[in-house]
């Protein structure tokens, strides 16, 4: 009979400044400081551009100003949920500051976002609205040169954009007399994922935040604006020392900072985990494509496009031929050694659909052709087993349960001995681990899977439910598919900060 097995935190800990250890990225943080914050002499100088109305961009920097000296943690009886933010100065754990002087900040026309509703189509409304911000993007980029650029959309923009997602009606819905201009102007177009894609040329990270990130007081009063009536539900807030720890991490690494890493021992091989998902094109009638996303132990991201997938008649779930295999492999891997100067003596592979014979002949022939010793190819899906465990709270997480002799279910949320309690709001669901062609152990590889967990660099909580692996393909995903296939390779921003 299988029995469960528990991964503890301190198993999957991650790497700070001096070498400094710990199982939570913030107290990681406070403790010891950000991966490379001793590599510098003095603190960093990040520069920022801001575009938004004129009230919003003088509100969002008095916030900035504000959390700089810190941010008292949420009163709470679990304080290791809620710690405070440290602040974000020179003698700050970032050990960076930001600038961000008259000209790196641009105003929004009221008048022009009103203007949008006038435009038609959802897609023109969500289209026009990005034109709004790729002027001003270019108008940095070319004349300031900041190393993050922080857009920041307005309720009336809001306003438009949700009007314009509930009158985009889904394609099945289609009437049949339709021609191809006006059938072409249902697609969903998402502003966000837009906006991303659009502005990739211009190979500077941006970061849209809404107005309730920083409208909220340091001790939790909300400021008193008028805001206009919203059709969807708002949305929960965060507690405000949280809030701060995700936006100025993010901004860290957007900038091209680390702020912590995967812990590896000098005897540990050198390692490139890769993860392969798929999406669909735009009008939803090409066939799903492939998308991988490479890193390293110091949290680098490598974006590379793949090919066409087909949809198995089996399953109906996508898969690659053994040519697209191998050439997406091939070209992740010409990437790594295009950074690191080498290849890695191992490749994780981890993919969003179990593998088929072709995907795996395809992916052995790459390694062979570049020479990599040692892979792990396992495929990651949620699980609909349930566990349950004595008690208030769900299953701890780090449980581990052995299916077969290749199918295993890991708890990558749930329970945190740390936290002291279950911080999600839903009971979580294990993933099923399918380790098709693996040669560490399932104990091994399932800790590494835990551990990637903790490597979003676009939040500074550390139970996400999928790995970093995983979860990065998929929204490299859903920013590419606004990407024309025929787009240059310069048009393709290849770090993952540019996805987030």
């Amino acid at each position: 009979m299988n029995s469960t097995s528990f991964i503890d935190e301190v198993d999957v800990e991650l790497e700070f400044a001096g070498s400094g250890r710990h199982v939570d990225i913030r107290f990681g943080i406070l403790n010891h400081g950000v991966l490379d914050g001793d590599e510098r002499q003095k603190a960093w100088e990040i520069k920022i551009g801001i575009i938004g109305t004129v009230g919003l961009i003088d509100g969002f920097l008095v916030w900035l100003n504000k959390c700089g000296d810190g941010v008292d943690a949420k009163e709470s009886n679990r304080p290791n949920l809620f710690p405070r933010f440290p602040g974000f100065g020179e003698d700050s754990p970032f050990n960076a500051c930001w600038t961000c002087d008259a000209r790196s900040r641009r105003g929004l026309s009221s008048a022009d976002i009103a203007g949008l509703g006038r435009l038609g189509t959802p897609g023109e409304i969500v289209k026009g609205a990005v034109r709004l911000y790729l002027a001003e993007i270019e108008y940095l980029v070319n004349e300031t040169r900041p190393d993050v650029i922080f857009c920041i959309v307005p309720d009336e923009l809001s306003e438009q954009l949700d009007r314009a997602a509930e009158l985009a009606r889904p394609l099945a819905q289609r009437a049949d007399d339709e021609d191809d201009d006006t059938s072409g102007k249902t697609y969903r177009h998402d502003f966000h994922h837009c906006l991303k894609a659009e502005a990739m040329r211009y190979q500077t990270p941006i970061q849209l935040t809404l107005p309730s990130t920083f409208e909220m007081g340091t001790r939790g009063k909300a400021t008193k604006r008028k805001r206009p009536r919203r059709r969807k539900k708002d949305r929960q807030l965060q507690d405000p020392a949280t809030r701060a720890w995700n936006l100025f991490t993010a901004m860290y690494y957007k900038a091209g900072g680390a702020p912590w890493r995967l812990v590896r021992d000098a005897s540990d091989y050198t390692t490139c985990y890769i993860g392969v998902s798929f999406y669909k094109s735009l009008d939803e009638q090409t066939v799903m494509t492939s998308i991988a996303q490479v890193f390293n132990e110091r949290g680098e991201g490598i974006v590379v496009r793949g090919g066409q997938a087909r949809l198995s008649k089996k399953d109906r779930t996508p898969h690659l031929t053994a040519e697209d295999s191998a050439k997406i492999l091939v070209q992740a891997l010409q990437r790594y050694r295009a950074e690191h100067g080498n290849m890695p003596a191992r490749v994780v592979l981890h993919k969003s659909s179990y593998f088929v014979p072709d995907e795996l002949d395809g992916f052995r022939s790459a390694l062979q052709q570049e020479r990599v010793g040692m892979a792990d190819m396992l495929s990651l899906r949620p699980s609909h087993i349930r566990l349950f465990r004595m008690g208030q709270y769900p299953v701890l997480r780090g449980t581990h349960l052995p299916l077969g002799p290749t199918t295993h279910l890991l708890y990558t949320r749930g329970s945190v001995p740390f936290f002291e309690t279950y911080p999600g709001m839903y009971v979580p669901r294990a993933l099923q681990i399918e380790m098709e062609a693996c040669e560490q152990s399932p104990d091994m590889l399932c800790r590494e899977v835990l551990a990637l967990t903790k490597m979003n660099w676009n939040s500074t909580e550390f139970d996400m439910r999928d790995p970093v692996t995983i979860h990065a393909a998929r929204r490299v995903g859903d920013i590419m598919k606004y990407v024309p296939l025929n787009a240059p390779p310069d048009q393709i921003a290849r770090r993952y900060s540019f996805y987030m």
